[in-house]
């Protein structure tokens, strides 16, 4: 009782706060822009969280990402352009109710549902997160590295299209996380004698050049100097939202249910819960013949979806120190950075600190509600923002960011590098994500699968031989031997549809 009460002291903090508030604006701005996602809006704010207490950092990252994510939703509507990922499942939906006229129901049901999802989500991970953290406790290192294979396994199958690309990005990820100090003999691997890489790929710079860097690269290449036009104005967001809940309440809670699920899996996301929850909803609907024609049902399913796997993907990032998705890939460095080793160890250490987190994700979605109401009343002006000022501002912050991270001109080479390469490899169809938690996850695969052998003798049997180690080992065993299935010409037989 005593850490929850000072965690209401850490968290209503003036400072505290007003830094909630303004990553609240700040997260709202970046997902209301097409291209602009809430993984780039949680890279850039890890720059300026350098120089925070960790809880006004964590609360800057909360919040920006829950506002993204939600005003991810405004451009999809009114342009037919999600501005994050996860809205991309039901843009064209969202599209054609503003087309027919019904602009101020989508908004109204996607920041309803927004909140309410959000919420869900946040609950959800009040509630397992200390639970698991009692059984993770008692986790040793070959529980950790099952648990490091199925998040890789996840991040692959789970979050591309085309497993063979993705398989390709997360070993090109694993292939960057072995340069640096070899964790077990201590000798320098792939530095080819330059000092900076002794300490290995530094991860910010990586990761603000995969996502910012490249996704600016795209824009510079599309440029258009003018802004962007919104045909038809918002009115009362509202009327209407009673009747909507009556009709589609087991909707909410199928979607939100689907969101928390996918978001706690590893490498998964906030983007794959609204494809899923979509999917789901038009099998189960009674009325699939009109989506894809400006149908509200599949919005109140992936709009609740999304913003659900926010607060749950933060569950194996706290728990297991394994990233939920790109975003909390992200949080998991910061929670680092500030001492707060993420792992079952944490619920004990700084217990006040994990509470503070829950309250300012609570706080972070009632804001949601006042602030988007302002975000969508206000889209056409913040709409017409031209691209050819918006990219310079945004790359003289990725620059800023990176050199703050290494002290020295190497962060902005290898961001530049990075971002590069990443644009490369999605010109190409190939997944930047799995790569990025591949490095994230590369140095803990490594680490205790050679503790293991060591503890093993030698031995593979001993991975398998702890209960959770063995049941977490034949999962994710057994999740690679379905995967080698489908892609076998029998397997793929057997699943085409007669």
């Amino acid at each position: 009782m005593t850490a929850i009460t000072t965690a209401f002291g850490l968290v209503f903090d003036p400072y505290v706060l007003a830094v909630i508030m303004g990553s609240a604006v700040f997260g709202m701005f970046v997902g209301a822009m097409p291209g602009l996602t809430a993984t780039m809006a949680t890279a850039l704010l890890v720059p300026v969280t350098f120089f925070m207490a960790p809880v006004p950092a964590l609360g800057a990252i909360v919040t920006a990402t829950a506002m993204a994510i939600f005003a991810g939703d405004i451009p999809a509507a009114m342009l037919r352009m999600p501005g994050t990922p996860a809205s991309a499942a039901y843009a064209d939906e969202s599209y054609e109710m503003m087309k027919k006229g019904q602009l101020d129901l989508n908004m109204g049901v996607n920041l309803v549902f927004s909140v309410l999802g959000g919420i869900f989500g946040v609950l959800v991970l009040i509630v397992l997160a200390p639970a698991l953290a009692e059984v993770a406790i008692n986790f040793s290192s070959f529980e950790y590295f099952w648990l490091a294979c199925l998040g890789l396994t996840c991040a692959v199958f789970i979050g591309t299209g085309d497993p063979l690309k993705g398989l390709l990005s997360l070993f090109i990820g694993l292939a960057i996380g072995c340069v640096g100090i070899d964790p077990a003999a201590g000798q320098p691997r792939f530095t080819f004698g330059n000092v900076d890489l002794l300490s290995g790929i530094n991860f910010i710079p990586t990761l603000i050049g995969m996502f910012a860097v490249s996704e600016l690269l795209r824009g510079a290449v599309t440029m258009e100097k003018g802004g962007m036009r919104v045909t038809q104005a918002v009115g009362s967001l509202m009327k209407g939202m009673g009747g909507v809940f009556r009709r589609y309440w087991k909707n909410f809670f199928r979607g939100s249910l689907i969101g928390t699920v996918i978001g706690a899996l590893p490498g998964a996301g906030a983007d794959i819960a609204a494809w899923v929850s979509y999917a789901v909803s038009k099998k189960l609907s009674k009325e699939p013949e009109k989506f894809g024609t400006g149908h509200i049902e599949g919005v109140v399913d992936a709009t609740s979806a999304n913003n659900s796997a926010v607060g749950a993907a933060w569950i194996p990032a706290l728990v297991f120190g394994i990233p939920g998705d790109s975003i909390t890939a992200i949080v998991i460095g910061v929670l680092y950075m500030k001492g707060m080793n993420p792992g079952p160890s944490v619920f004990l250490q700084t217990p006040e600190l994990i509470y503070a987190v829950f309250i300012i994700f609570i706080l972070a979605n009632l804001l949601m509600f006042p602030l988007g109401w302002a975000a969508i009343k206000s889209a056409k002006q913040i709409l017409r923002v031209p691209r050819n000022i918006l990219l310079p501002i945004i790359l003289i912050f990725c620059m800023v960011g990176s050199f703050a991270m290494t002290n020295s001109l190497y962060g902005v080479v290898l961001m530049v590098v990075m971002g590069l390469f990443g644009w490369f490899l999605e010109e190409q169809g190939i997944p930047v994500a799995p790569l990025i938690l591949g490095l994230v996850l590369g140095e803990m695969l490594e680490q205790n699968f050679m503790s293991s052998m060591i503890k093993a003798d030698g031995s593979f049997l001993g991975f398998l031989s702890r209960p959770i180690a063995g049941t977490l080992g034949v999962a994710t065993l057994l999740l690679w031997a379905l995967m080698i299935w489908k892609a076998l010409p029998i397997g793929r037989a057997r699943a085409a549809p007669a």
